[in-house]
Parts: C-alpha cells; structure tokens; sequence
C-alpha cells in the first residue's frame, strides 16, 4: 500500500451561504490540493462534514471528486458507523470501482469492547476486497482500540492494510509499529504530533491543515518520511501554533476559516456547527499574515 505512505488530505465540503454544496469551490480546493503535491485524498471523513451530508449528496460529491481527479492520485472513502448491520449494506451498495481504499472509523456512541469492535471489523473485511484502514479516534467515539486489536486485525485480514491513530497515545502507537506485519501501515490522525510518529515509523498522516496549506505540511512528512529532521522540525513549528487554533472551536470550522482567508473556499459549515469566534479568527489571520 505504498500509494497511502506521506500525505493524505481528509478535504473539506465546500457549502454556500444557503449550506448547498459549493461545487465551484470544492474543483478549485481538489486542484489546489493535487497541484501542490499532496499523495491522496480522503472523502467524506469528519473533516468533509459527512454525517450532515445526505446519501444523495455523499454520492454527488464523490463522483464530483473522482470526475476532477481524473485518475491523477488515489482517493479514500470515508464509511463508518456504529450500526455494523448499516456499514456493511454501505460496503455492498456503494460503487466502489474509482475509490483505491476505505476509511472506517470505529464505532461510537455505544462504546463496544475490544472484543465488539474487531468482530466489526471482521464483517467489514469479510464483505469488500477493497482495503481498508481502520480509524481510531477516541476523542469522537468514546472508545479505543487497543494496540493488541489493531494488530489482531492486521494480522487476521489481509485487506486490513492500515490504521489511522488519532489516539494521541504515541506509546500504543509505538506498540502496533514495533509488532505490526510486513506492510501494515500506521498513518497519524493528528497533525501536531505526525513528526514524533514518523520518527517512531508511522508512514504518513491524513491532515486537516493540509487543506489549506497541501505544499507545506506535505513537505514536512516527506522530509521526516526521509530522515531529514532539521527541515521536518523548520516546518513543524511554523505550523505548530496553527494547527493548535484549527481545532479551538471545532473541526473543520478552523481550517474553513484559513480557506477563506486564502481565497480558496468559503467558510460556512452546517449545524450543529458553527463558525469560528471573532477572537479565534483574528489569531487565525494574525498566524498566515506572518507566514
């Protein structure tokens, strides 16, 4: 799975001010992103607003993604849920021919055992040849899976390719690398500490910042996927305190704050979220007017 090593975009859903789909602006985003060098793109993960997105919209969007793409770097697709019955008729309904692998995330609300999430996973796996990365993000669903899950599942099904860790345990991290199968990738789920895991072995990260700023952070993992720490470490902190802003009052109102400031998109999000405060977007604008 070396195309999902580096720089994943987890892209957000441009809206208009009357919260439709702003298709103008999220071919524009695409081009930025691919243009600037980023490895692929995630569609429809938390940062795409997915679950405010209706069944017809997520396939609008997607097909809209995969037309302007054109076949040019792979795309994940965002399924998840925490109804395994409703994620498995999602694998089996969805046309999956354009889309290079999956991203399920773990299922929240009612915060299974260890023993509930690998057997989601294991009907997942059973019903797709698709790869699939899983998703763990405790912070969201109330519930992690432990290293020795991920590695169960790693080694039980072979198209269980991959985790995304959004954990912020770099000790579990640093568990599943150490004892992980041949090619079995750990990709980071936060884009503060993707350094200190690609230092540790992790072989990329899907970024929420990279949205606005795709040459940037990509250039950050590609140094440190490189062992070319003192270029990583320069642009690691120039985004540092950014990044720290992009999450204050929520995911993705942050970045769609610095996308519009760039010019790239708007920021309007759909409730229950909302924008930014007036004092996190005057930090925002403070931090890129320095840059």
């Amino acid at each position: 799975m070396e195309n999902l090593r580096g720089t994943g975009v987890a892209i957000v859903t441009p809206f208009n001010s009357d919260k439709s789909i702003d298709y103008n602006a999220l071919e524009k985003l695409v081009e930025h992103l691919i243009t600037n060098g980023i490895d692929y793109l995630v569609v429809q993960g938390t940062t795409g607003e997915s679950v405010t997105l209706s069944k017809e919209e997520k396939k609008q969007v997607l097909d809209f993604i995969i037309k302007v793409n054109n076949k040019r770097i792979p795309i994940v697709l965002g399924i998840g849920g925490n109804c395994t019955a409703t994620v498995v008729e999602q694998f089996k309904t969805t046309d999956l021919t354009d889309v290079d692998a999956i991203l399920s995330v773990s299922p929240y609300y009612n915060k299974p055992s260890q023993e509930g999430i690998y057997q989601h996973y294991k009907a997942l796996a059973e019903v797709t040849t698709k790869p699939i990365i899983l998703y763990n993000v405790p912070g969201r669903t109330s519930s992690n899976i432990s290293a020795a899950t991920t590695l169960r599942l790693a080694n039980d099904f072979k198209n269980i390719v991959a985790t995304k860790e959004a954990s912020g345990n770099i000790e579990q991290c640093m568990e599943i690398i150490k004892n992980r199968p041949k090619g079995f990738l750990m990709i980071s789920g936060d884009d503060g500490i993707t350094l200190p895991l690609i230092a540790c072995g992790a072989d990329g990260l899907i970024s929420v910042i990279a949205n606005a700023f795709p040459k940037g952070y990509s250039d950050m993992v590609n140094y440190a996927l490189a062992g070319n720490f003192k270029e990583a470490q320069t642009l690691h902190y120039k985004y540092f305190e950014l990044i720290h802003y992009l999450f204050v009052d929520g995911n993705p109102a942050g970045v769609k704050d610095v996308l519009k400031l760039l010019g790239i998109t708007g920021d309007d999000v759909r409730l229950p979220l909302v924008n930014v405060t007036s004092q996190t977007h005057t930090k925002i604008k403070e931090i890129i007017n320095s840059y």
